[in-house]
């Protein structure tokens, strides 16, 4: 169903996305149909979730002596109460978000895979969120850094995270702005996206991958899957240092105002119907 230049497309497409507060589901979405492909069949459901594991490999991979760092203080603040400081508590923050995501991840799986499979859904979360990211990229206080971070923290950003559910939000968009709202300056607040989305997109893809494994071996087929995971991959270590570097300097105004354009391309391509919702 998907051959070999769709899915380098597709897997440039999700590796740019991914970390950006743009929607990577949602230009995954876009794309596909604009490709012709049937963005409610499961398999292709299927790729768009799988495909997504390259890219978080690829943060793995960059953050990967921040990973050892918390792994390390988790395990030895649980053998001893004196060696519990910000990289304990970090620890603990990422495996509490982690738990509300998923759970409302499984609850919610007949509308991922459902009704919020349509581009109208995308054009409502691109615009929404697009105004919960104004807001907390002004109102956000952006005094507290990466240290400061609770388990209390990872909870409210984990529930939030599951926002990305709705196809247009976007994860990252969901945790960054909840960080800032939090207080969190921008780049711990897209450090902290980072680091949730690790473990939340793995969990997601490996399920998929194995959930709907025969469905992805009759349609889009897994030669196309993993050529896109592996370009995802590729394309988003590149996006992920380009991205902390325009956070340390510049605000969200130009992801806000990239969002609102794209809601409003989609909703000329629907209403001229070059291209059909579902």
């Amino acid at each position: 169903m998907i051959n070999w230049w769709q899915s380098i497309v597709l897997g440039i497409v999700e590796g740019i996305t991914e970390f950006l507060p743009i929607s990577s589901t949602g230009h995954l979405t876009v794309t596909e149909k604009l490709m012709g492909l049937p963005i409610d069949d499961p398999s292709v459901t299927a790729y768009t979730a799988v495909v997504q594991v390259g890219a978080m490999i690829a943060s793995i991979i960059y953050f990967w002596g921040d990973i050892v760092r918390f792994a390390t203080a988790w395990f030895a603040g649980l053998r001893n109460a004196d060696k519990r400081g910000s990289d304990y508590r970090m620890g603990w923050a990422i495996i509490a978000g982690f738990i509300p995501t998923a759970v409302i991840a499984l609850l919610a799986e007949n509308l991922i895979t459902g009704v919020l499979r349509s581009l109208w859904a995308v054009v409502v979360g691109l615009v929404v969120w697009s105004i919960a990211m104004f807001i907390g990229d002004r109102v956000g206080k952006q005094n507290r850094g990466e240290d400061s971070i609770t388990v209390r923290d990872g909870v409210i950003l984990g529930t939030l995270q599951s926002l990305a559910l709705v196809p247009g939000v976007s994860r990252s968009g969901a945790t960054i702005t909840g960080g800032l709202l939090l207080g969190l300056d921008r780049v711990a607040a897209t450090r902290m996206s980072f680091f949730l989305g690790i473990p939340t997109l793995i969990a997601s893809g490996l399920y998929q991958a194995v959930k709907e494994a025969k469905h992805i071996a009759d349609g889009v087929g897994w030669g196309s899957t993993l050529l896109g995971t592996a370009v995802s991959g590729v394309v988003a270590y590149v996006s992920i240092a380009w991205l902390l570097r325009y956070v340390s300097k510049n605000d969200f105004t130009g992801f806000i105002i990239y969002r609102i354009a794209l809601a409003l391309v989609i909703v000329a391509l629907l209403v001229t119907q070059v291209i059909s919702a579902t």
